[in-house]
């Protein structure tokens, strides 16, 4: 199955959210035969936090996810004060989106779309209004919140979204993770190590000793 981001104008021509956010990747896209170390940060990533944190934490994330929204709201005010702040850890935030796809796609590519230190503000946006988008059935308002903080004119986030370099860069990362066994959302990395749970308990028992031990 392939992601296909659509252009701003086309998702709006679409009937609403009318399907609820889902957890697990569609079977077809989760399955892998081997499972790959998880890929290694680049430049095209969209990192939160110091270049030289000593403690690397990637997120695998949906606009879509509910539980992906719950961390972003509830998790990350928590966890960006005790490690991002602090210079001991940065955030790398991948996509991996999740029913309904295209939606997801488009909310992402939005977000890449913005202007490079715009992202998480968009990212910020759209997971708070993520329940009121669902619950209304309609993406509309929920993306032009999220355009509104991106450092961009509507003009120009449509016009990115139809460049194949956008849809292209998100179907790597969606194999990405799939080559590393990720087959939900929210998924963690901590040091390229898989963390079973995404709670601040968690997280912060794989962080700890990786900090204790420099």
């Amino acid at each position: 199955m392939t992601f296909r981001i659509l252009s701003l104008l086309s998702v709006l021509a679409i009937a609403g959210l009318n399907s609820a956010p889902a957890m697990a990747l569609d079977p077809a896209v989760a399955h892998a035969s081997t499972t790959a170390a998880v890929p290694a940060v680049t430049a095209a990533d969209r990192v939160l936090g110091r270049a030289d944190a000593p403690v690397t934490v990637i997120e695998y994330a949906s606009f879509t996810c509910s539980h992906c929204a719950h961390w972003a709201n509830e998790t990350l005010p928590q966890f960006k004060t005790r490690y991002i702040d602090t210079g001991k850890v940065r955030l790398v935030f991948r996509d991996l989106p999740t029913a309904p796809a295209q939606i997801a796609a488009t909310a992402a590519g939005i977000a890449r779309c913005a202007a490079p230190d715009r992202f998480f503000d968009v990212a910020h946006s759209l997971m708070a209004g993520q329940a009121a988008a669902f619950e209304k059935g309609d993406a509309h308002d929920w993306f032009m919140n999220g355009i509104a903080v991106s450092g961009r004119s509507q003009d120009q986030i449509e016009t990115c979204l139809k460049d194949p370099a956008v849809s292209q860069a998100l179907q790597a990362e969606v194999e990405g993770a799939v080559a590393a066994g990720v087959t939900g959302t929210p998924s963690f990395f901590v040091n390229g190590k898989r963390v079973g749970d995404h709670s601040l308990e968690a997280l912060s028992a794989a962080i700890d000793p990786l900090i204790r031990a420099r």
